[in-house]
């Protein structure tokens, strides 16, 4: 597990199912923070990562240094909306909200109360 400082969980992602559903995303938030799994995957699964999220209409991919629970710097990768694809007032629907929380046993209590309180 991470801990992103200066970024916050938003739902301003738009779906192209739903005008008003909203997907995860993170934005820029000085007093923010974002939890989050790292994973470790191939490079040639990236492309296959790319396709799955929208890459490059839908999102921008970053690369970022993060801080691990152990202490350890490690770059990272990150898919942030692109502007032209996000909007304010979305709400996620109950069904992908529950898609997201399955992996709550691995984020703190304060981010999931957060999930399920905010929606």
């Amino acid at each position: 597990m991470l801990c992103w400082k200066g970024y916050r969980l938003v739902f301003n992602k738009r779906s192209s199912r739903n005008p008003r559903e909203g997907y995860a995303n993170i934005v820029e938030d000085e007093g923010g923070v974002v939890e989050g799994i790292v994973y470790e995957i191939a490079d040639e699964d990236i492309e296959k990562l790319d396709r799955y999220e929208g890459y490059p209409q839908h999102y921008s991919r970053q690369k970022v240094k993060i801080r691990l629970q152990s202490g350890d710097v490690v770059e990272a990768t990150v898919y942030i909306a692109r502007q032209q694809m996000t909007a304010e007032g979305l709400k996620p629907s109950r069904e992908y909200l529950n898609r997201l929380l399955k992996g709550c046993d691995l984020l703190s209590k304060n981010i999931v109360s957060y999930g399920i309180l905010k929606h």
